[in-house]
């Protein structure tokens, strides 16, 4: 599956596409390369693959297909999400979000109030990552309210209790959005009984193409567009569709659908085994975020006083991919917006890894990853200002 013997623990950022994904890709690149909204033949008997992959969503999500709404990517279903409810709303609308949001979601709620198209809360988190409830019982929610919660953090992997969330909302007449890149695929989600009026996934991370996402709208819920233009997407996203993606994606979906237990358990067994290994073997190592309420394949732990860069570079060399906070926010020098809204102290902070795994990662890999890091981790403590020897 990897370039050139590559240990790719970095799937939280993007994930390697299915070959039986691209199989089914393939054809759209070749023979039908038709427009789904042409009036002849050979365009438009390519809307029934829309509609299936349409369907494979759906199952995924325990949602109708007509609920499902596909997009570019999950920034974009999450602006769609957030500037679609307050266009529909007007100037009285308000968002209520957590301090430790992905930047589609942190960024547009703070670009709406800026503009003056909404008011914002941000509900804090504990240290180990988990929202504030007791903060959120005490936030103002009525109609004009949207609650956007993420599933799962992206650096972290810390869940939040969604079902819990989306009902206390809905009983106060607001409105529930959840970014759940990150957790489908991994945790089950069944929009039924979960009563979610939106719900943002992506592609990429359940090992599908970058380019597709999903705004799940559950019926009844009003948004304006983002793009306007043609009829597509039940005139909600115009828009000439993006064919071979979406059938990606919807079989991308359904095969995750059918591993998802399975694969979940035996990919937490090897999350274990590093993040116990590395927690042991490497001195003053601590792991960020809860514990237990979690992804079965995040871990994130931080070296006390060195760079979270270092150790990137140093096991880049030796052809294992992981990362420092998210792909979004990597390039910039401070700690990740998640570390410092959970109170991590600096020295911390700086030096937080994040190792994210997938169906492909290999329990020879695992035990090259727990070789290879006490040195670097030696290594760099040896050199750093901050150790005291």
């Amino acid at each position: 599956m990897h370039q050139h013997n590559t240990i790719y623990l970095d799937n939280n950022a993007t994930t390697a596409v299915a070959p039986e994904v691209l199989e089914a890709m393939l054809p759209f690149f070749k023979e039908r390369y038709g427009n789904p909204s042409s009036i002849h033949r050979f365009g438009g008997l390519l809307k029934k693959h829309i509609e299936k992959a349409r369907e494979q969503v759906a199952a995924l999500l325990n949602a109708s297909p007509e609920e499902i709404v596909f997009t570019s990517c999950g920034s974009e279903s999450d602006n769609m999400a957030l500037k679609g409810f307050c266009a529909a709303y007007g100037s009285r609308s308000r968002i209520v979000t957590s301090t430790v949001e992905h930047p589609a979601v942190r960024t547009t709620a703070r670009y709406l109030r800026e503009k003056g198209l909404a008011g914002l809360t941000e509900i804090p988190v504990d240290g180990e990552g988990m929202l504030s409830k007791e903060q959120f019982a005490h936030t103002s929610i009525d109609d004009d309210a949207i609650v956007s919660f993420m599933w799962a953090n992206n650096e972290t992997g810390v869940l939040f209790p969604i079902r819990e969330l989306a009902e206390d909302t809905k009983g106060r007449g607001g409105f529930f959005h959840t970014d759940a890149v990150q957790a489908a695929g991994k945790v089950a989600i069944d929009c039924k009984k979960t009563p979610v009026d939106m719900l943002t996934l992506s592609g990429h991370k359940i090992h599908a193409p970058k380019g597709v996402g999903v705004l799940y709208i559950r019926k009844g819920t009003k948004i304006e567009p983002l793009v306007h233009g043609g009829h597509q997407e039940w005139g909600l996203r115009a828009g000439t569709e993006n064919i071979a993606s979406i059938a990606g994606l919807g079989a991308a979906a359904e095969l995750v659908g059918k591993l998802m237990s399975e694969e979940n358990a035996r990919v937490r067994l090897l999350r274990d085994r590093l993040e116990r290994a590395l927690l042991e073997q490497c001195p003053a190592a601590k792991l960020n975020g809860q514990a237990t309420e979690r992804l079965p394949n995040t871990t994130n732990i931080s070296f006390e006083s060195i760079e979270g860069e270092g150790i990137l570079l140093h096991l880049d060399e030796l052809g294992i991919a992981a990362s420092s906070g998210s792909a979004c926010t990597t390039g910039s020098l401070e700690p990740s917006h998640v570390m410092l809204a959970m109170g991590i102290p600096y020295i911390f902070a700086h030096s937080s890894i994040r190792f994210s795994l997938s169906r492909y990662t290999t329990a020879e890999e695992i035990d090259a990853v727990i070789a290879a890091m006490p040195p670097i981790v030696k290594k760099l403590r040896s050199l750093s200002p901050f150790v005291k020897a």
